[in-house]
């Protein structure tokens, strides 16, 4: 095509394909519906699991639909779109990947109709962005309540009704106390600000054998190690530790290091050199006095000598992660110079280090500490795929804790905050004006997508059970939804199944955002087709590959 004037010169190369308007908004649709028909099966107590099979041969079963979509390998760039939804769901919140994706799916297939009758795209985004807005307003002022945090037995409920749909729902008292002492160990509060890093200081250590009762939170951490010497102490009450992030032992020359050796004994003055920075470096640590010396990098024999003489154990190529949670656990400041040691440098919080074996491996404690603010959460189970899969519901736990402690506000599960939510809507919807209120009511009724699913996975009559529960709604208040283990009707309030408001937040935005995002596109370019054998390659497909190289 080749424009007048000022206007841009746009060349389609024969192998640029180029699809447009309708049919690209229809193809989007479609991707995202059948994403969400594939997840929409693990949603609820009664959820099916997913067997997934990497390219390597290994298995995962689960039913957290992020960690399913994370396998799924998908051409369609609306379909890869959708499966980021459910990852930044996951980074953001740490729960409700299920739900986003179902909700998000259906989303857009309420708004396919108007785009077959021509509506435009933007009059659709416009309605779907006042929704959302009004969604947050009710949610936030008219649905959700308060939620004291000192009252343990309420956050026990709520996580009760998070981890109820998941392998760990069988042990949930274990699973509740796990959660909570872990989120508890690792906050911190400045200022009137809490500061809850779950990923970098509650570290999940996964061990083959026993049972899932055997699992705790330890105060402390535990890494996978083993002393540097067999004569150093394995057992040390109220240690002092030194953390180390350079070497103890010789330096070594860069890549391009020459040494002329004239006589016979400058080999030997060499060797001296070497064993006199070892020993300065070991009398520079010993001065402190430590009973336990932690170090990213190596030691060296001399210098396991000089520190065993000591009476020092060593525990060496420590990961950069777990230095941090020692030295949150213990007190100590992690030192990058020997010289630079001093005795506030030294950790006197830890209660008792200790090296045990456990099955074949040998693993290295620093517990009993004061006020830790780092932990390490020890699983046991019968398999590795068990463990994985306690793991990742696990995961699911801890970020509702941290989710009450940020944000302590409630609403009810089972579906019957989507109920509500969409009662209100429909009321507002009523006296909108206009062709938008059209659109707006799909919205309410795409919010009936997660009561409806609940229901269909536990094998209830679906129309006849939402009928009811519309007319709970009516009649008797806003917490009545389904229990997902029978299909019924219940009170959400008396059953005590509980939401976190910041979870069903972050759902609502993120799927209606990308219904917004999908529903925007009208035209897709793609620059890559397959070229043949004979044919000389297209600008586009140069570059691509210039970029993969």
């Amino acid at each position: 095509m080749f424009g007048s004037g000022n206007a841009p010169i746009v060349v389609l190369s024969q192998n640029t394909r180029r699809d447009t308007g309708r049919k690209v908004q229809r193809e989007n649709i479609q991707a995202g519906k059948a994403i969400a028909d594939i997840i929409r099966t693990c949603l609820g107590p009664q959820a099916m699991l997913k067997m997934l099979m990497d390219p390597m041969g290994g298995i995962v079963m689960t039913n957290d639909g992020n960690a399913v979509l994370r396998e799924i390998t998908v051409q369609h760039p609306a379909g890869k779109s959708m499966i980021e939804i459910a990852r930044t769901q996951d980074e953001e919140v740490g729960d409700g990947t299920t739900s986003v994706i179902v909700l998000a799916g259906e989303i857009l297939a309420v708004a396919e109709p108007f785009l077959e009758q021509n509506m435009h795209p933007t009059i659709i985004i416009r309605a779907f962005r006042q929704a959302l807005e009004d969604m947050v307003n009710i949610l936030t002022d008219e649905v959700s309540i308060p939620l004291d945090c000192s009252d343990k037995s309420k956050m026990v409920q709520v996580i009760h009704s998070c981890i109820g749909t998941k392998l760990l729902g069988r042990w949930p008292e274990l699973a509740c106390q796990i959660a909570i002492d872990a989120v508890f160990t690792v906050m911190l509060e400045e200022g009137g600000r809490k500061e809850i890093d779950i990923k970098r200081y509650a570290k999940i250590e996964k061990i083959p054998g026993g049972t899932i009762e055997d699992s705790t939170v330890l105060k402390g951490v535990m890494v996978n190690k083993d002393v540097t010497h067999p004569k150093m102490k394995r057992c040390i009450k109220d240690p002092r530790i030194v953390l180390l992030d350079c070497p103890l032992e010789y330096k070594k020359g860069e890549s391009q290091t020459n040494i002329e050796i004239l006589k016979d004994t400058d080999f030997t003055r060499i060797l001296e050199l070497e064993e006199e920075h070892v020993k300065k470096i070991c009398e520079d640590v010993i001065a402190v006095k430590p009973d336990v010396v932690f170090t990213e990098k190596g030691v060296s024999d001399l210098a396991q000598h000089y520190l065993v003489k000591a009476g020092i154990s060593a525990i060496r190529r420590l990961r950069k992660s777990d230095m941090n949670r020692i030295a949150r656990a213990c007190g100590a400041t992690v030192v990058n110079r020997t010289e630079e040691l001093r005795e506030e440098d030294v950790g006197t919080n830890a209660g008792l280090f200790e090296v045990k074996k456990v099955g074949d491996e040998y693993f290295c404690y620093v517990t009993e500490c004061k006020n830790p603010k780092a932990c390490t959460i020890l699983l046991r189970g019968a398999s590795k795929d068990i463990l994985n899969e306690t793991e990742r519901n696990l995961q699911d736990a801890l970020h509702v804790v941290r989710n009450l402690l940020l944000e302590p506000k409630l609403v009810p599960g089972g579906g019957a905050v989507e109920m509500a939510v969409s009662k209100l809507l429909a009321e507002k919807a009523a006296r909108l004006a206009g062709v938008e209120q059209w659109p707006y009511k799909a919205v309410t009724q795409a919010l009936e997508i997660i009561p409806r699913t609940l229901a269909q996975n536990c094998g209830a009559n679906t129309i006849r059970t939402l009928t009811a529960l519309r007319a709970k709604h009516a009649t008797e208040g806003m917490t009545w939804g389904i229990d997902g283990e029978t299909g019924q009707l219940v009170d959400m309030k008396e059953r005590g199944i509980w939401e976190p408001l910041s979870v069903k937040l972050q759902t609502y935005k993120t799927a209606i955002e990308t219904a917004i995002l999908l529903l925007r596109i009208d035209d897709i370019v793609s620059g890559s087709k397959k070229k043949k054998d004979n044919e000389p390659a297209t600008p586009a497909q140069v570059s691509e590959e210039a970029m993969k190289d």
